[in-house]
């Protein structure tokens, strides 16, 4: 199951006299598990420190030593810092430790003296000291140790966590555009978010895959309002306990929630426009681009929390009017023939999203947790897509499209969660069920010289999921071991029907139905080890996939296709503590991307008449093996992290276009096209310059490598497309400086600039962005001004060239990139 990871975690290491111990409770942990851990208690919520915890007995009878008083001193100058008394069993607990090194004593007459070393580190919120013997005669106990650190790094440096309410540049736009300025993410040409140069990236909320954001791959980023997200965290290190799908990694959208006693909430308003100005004029024939785009984020979130029961509400709309997509593109085949096109999308787009839920507390060891979401997003385009034959004067073709779109997600979870009196161990059953509804209608003008037809088509698809997740965390006197089950069922049944006109080029036979049935059980386990010096980390994840896709039989390509795999997923961590403010960590591990649904969905996509993209039924899951080497070093006022990576991907997920020979239409099909590499580094630079500027720098460098490969496209028939092996040196690179200026206001200037990378049949040339933004605490704190701009010099543009067998494509995207908004919020 996916889970939220905790910056700053820490974690138990001591002398080796325990490893039998730790051997022992591992294999008990894992017993209790199997058997189904029947005295069994809810996660216990965030704490601002470590809980350390164990149990005294006498060496010798084995009995508890009750009402003993239990200290914790610091190691350096042996300073009481708290004490407890153990209860009836001999058990004591020390709850929000911060890090460093402590010595744990306790003495009784007739007893030697307890004395324990206690280091707190940096991956478990629980250590368990064990059973602690205090005998008659002198005995040298082995000493247990924990280390901490807070940063946007997290401590194992598998994550990065960061506040939207702090990225005051993009706010009251979607969360797409707020992640494009953090540290290893881009947005690539399409719209989707890439971590380290690759688009195989799982979005989860509150760290579950729900139909919100897409169960085979990321969706809904373009539109989901930032307003509604407290946290993003970026994981590229992905453990055991994660589905092992998405090889890039992880992106965890943590959504607001308050905590305070009574009734409180917060209202919010944004407001704004883009497309200030005309990057460039239509070609002949093509209607007028949006310009001033208005934009409306209007926020409200209620919260009553009485006792052990807390009801909260969210509701977020955003109306956005978007310039979608304005594609000026060349097509030369050979020497004889150059297509010249534009394509403009107009789009309204309206995305409101409602959550409820309920927290209870039935007492101190069990909870549950109620919680429903429904998003509804409407989509209207207008599109533009004239051809010319050689130059503008020539128009042969105008196509024209109303496509109206609207997508409904909903979903709902249940979790129950029991603790055991010892703190930090937990067993967690969640059930969740999640519901998509994708119901488009197109329709089509085609004009040709002499002629006009119109055609149309309608696709109803809807998602059924139902998730069954169990997962069991054990505390040790060295660490933690994890344990879970997740169990998944996932229908797409889909039906899309063609309604030609007179001489229309719609390739009717290609409709029909089809049913994507997808089921998935999965057994994880994670086993954590700390000293003062090392770290290790091991899980292992089992999956099973059984996957059937049943066809139409009277479509005119495909047939019935399909995959199973039972394979291994591996991830270790191994790391070196030089001091508690510099650590090395390697991670490796390997994952898996499965076809989404739409990547073998059989359709023709229409958005274009003379670009088709189209699934491919056959196509089989990519895997993928990553080492990354970290090191981190924080310092008074600054910090810094360094990586290097490389990951090795076999039968790589791409579009390939051909075309048919006599026929300018080129078909973009989903393929595995073999091998592919990409080697890189990164740099994260954090700094407090003075007292009133601060900055973060994020440089990445990689280079990607594609084999050599050659594929069949099947549809519209069959055509083979070799390619030789593809290079590249890409990157990208970023500052975010946040400014505190006159007058109580905050500013943050966002500046990124991305350098030419790799596409599938070519590449895509440099991008550069510049965003800017204020902020201002009013109304004793309690209210909030903002002011932001992005794309401020608007050269924000998609440069592409695709080389096909017998043709060259070339295209400049001159889509609205460019907004400004205003804001206010409060809170009660």
């Amino acid at each position: 199951m996916e889970a939220n990871g905790n910056a700053g975690r820490c974690r138990l290491a001591h002398k080796p006299f325990g490893s039998t111990l730790v051997i022992r409770r591992s294999i008990l942990a894992l017993v209790l598990l199997l058997a189904g851990a029947f005295d069994i208690l809810p996660a216990q919520s965030r704490t601002s420190g470590v809980t350390v915890f164990g149990k005294v007995v006498d060496a010798r009878s084995s009995q508890p030593i009750p009402f003993l008083t239990v200290q914790l001193r610091t190691e350096r100058d042996s300073a009481f810092l708290t004490g407890r008394l153990t209860d009836s069993t001999g058990a004591f607990t020390f709850r929000d430790l911060a890090s460093g090194v402590y010595r744990l004593e306790a003495r009784r007459i007739g007893y030697e003296p307890l004395v324990q070393r206690v280091l707190v580190g940096e991956l478990s919120a629980f250590l368990d000291l064990g059973v602690l013997p205090m005998v008659p005669a002198a005995a040298q106990l082995g000493g247990v140790v924990v280390s901490a650190s807070a940063d946007e790094v997290s401590a194992a440096m598998d994550r990065r966590t960061f506040r939207v309410a702090d990225n005051v540049s993009q706010s009251g736009g979607s969360v797409l555009q707020a992640m494009a300025s953090l540290p290893g993410v881009t947005v690539s040409q399409d719209g989707k978010v890439q971590l380290r140069g690759s688009d195989q990236v799982i979005v989860l909320i509150d760290g579950k895959q729900t139909a919100l954001t897409g169960f085979g791959a990321q969706s809904g980023l373009a539109n989901l309002p930032a307003s509604a997200i407290e946290n993003i965290e970026i994981i590229t290190n992905p453990g055991a306990r994660f589905d092992a799908n998405g090889s890039a990694g992880v992106i965890n959208l943590i959504l607001k929630k308050e905590e305070q006693d009574g009734l409180n909430g917060s209202l919010g308003l944004t407001a704004g426009a883009g497309a200030l100005w005309e990057k460039r004029a239509n070609l002949p024939s093509v209607g007028e681009q949006y310009r001033v785009t208005p934009k409306i984020n209007p926020s409200v979130s209620l919260n009553y929390r009485k006792g052990g029961t807390n009801t909260f509400l969210r509701g977020d709309w955003l109306h956005s009017p978007t310039l979608n997509k304005n594609e000026f593109a060349t097509r030369q085949y050979g020497d004889t023939l150059t297509v010249i096109q534009q394509m403009r999308r107009n789009r309204d787009t309206d995305y409101a999203t409602v959550s409820a839920g309920v927290d209870h507390a039935f007492d101190e060891y069990r909870s549950l947790t109620v919680s429903t979401l429904y998003n509804q997003e409407t989509i209207i385009d207008h599109g533009d897509n004239p051809y010319f034959r050689n130059d503008v004067a020539t128009r042969y073709r105008l196509w024209q499209f109303l496509e109206d779109e609207v997508l409904y997600a909903a979903y709902g979870t249940a979790v129950y969660t029991r603790r055991y009196p010892q703190p930090g161990r937990s067993l967690t059953v969640t059930g969740i069920v999640s519901f998509h509804r994708e119901d488009e209608k197109y329709f089509f003008t085609n004009t040709l010289a002499g002629f006009t037809g119109r055609d149309s088509f309608a696709l109803i698809a809807d998602e059924h999921v139902q998730d069954l997740n169990v997962d069991y965390i054990r505390p040790l006197r060295q660490g933690r071991v994890e344990a879970g089950f997740k169990g998944r069922r996932r229908v797409i049944p889909t039906n899309m029907q063609f309604f030609p006109g007179p001489q229309s080029p719609i390739d009717s036979g290609a409709g029909g139905r089809a049913e994507y049935r997808e089921l998935i059980p999965a057994l994880y386990g994670n086993y954590v080890y700390e000293s003062e010096t090392v770290e290790l980390e091991g899980g292992l994840r089992v999956e099973t996939v059984i996957l059937d896709y049943d066809v139409n039989p009277d479509h005119n390509t495909y047939r019935s296709d399909g995959y199973r795999y039972t394979q291994p997923f591996p991830n270790v961590r191994v790391a070196y503590k030089f001091s508690p403010s510099r650590k090395l960590s390697l991670f490796v591990n390997r994952r898996v991307d499965r076809p989404n649904e739409g990547d073998i969905r059989i359709f023709p996509k229409y958005d274009e008449p003379e670009l088709l993209k189209v699934g491919n039924p056959g196509l089989q899951p990519q895997f993928t093996t990553s080492a990354d080497l970290g090191y981190r070093a924080s310092w008074g006022r600054g910090s810094l992290y360094g990586a290097a990576f490389h990951r090795i991907t076999d039968a790589t997920i791409t579009r390939i276009a051909t075309s048919v020979p006599g026929d300018s239409i080129l078909y973009n099909v989903t393929q595995n096209a073999g091998r592919s590499w990409m080697t890189g580094a990164e740099l994260v630079w954090q700094q407090s310059l003075t007292d009133w500027i601060t900055t973060s720098t994020n440089a990445m460098v990689y280079r990607s490598t594609v084999g050599a490969f050659t594929v069949l496209n099947q549809y519209p028939q069959p055509t083979s497309f070799s390619a030789p092996r593809q290079e590249i040196v890409s990157g990208n690179f970023k500052v975010n400086a946040t400014i505190l200026a006159p007058g109580g206001w905050d500013a943050r200037v966002t500046s990124v600039y991305l350098a030419p990378d790799l596409l599938p049949q070519g590449r895509i040339e440099s991008r550069y962005s510049l965003d800017v933004g204020l902020r201002k605490s009013v109304q004793g704190g309690r209210g909030e001004v903002i002011v932001n701009a992005t794309d401020v010099l608007n050269t924000m543009q998609l440069r592409r060239t695709i080389r096909g067998t017998d043709f060259t494509w070339r295209s400049t995207d001159y889509l609205e990139t460019q907004a400004i908004r205003v804001g206010y919020s409060w809170k009660f």
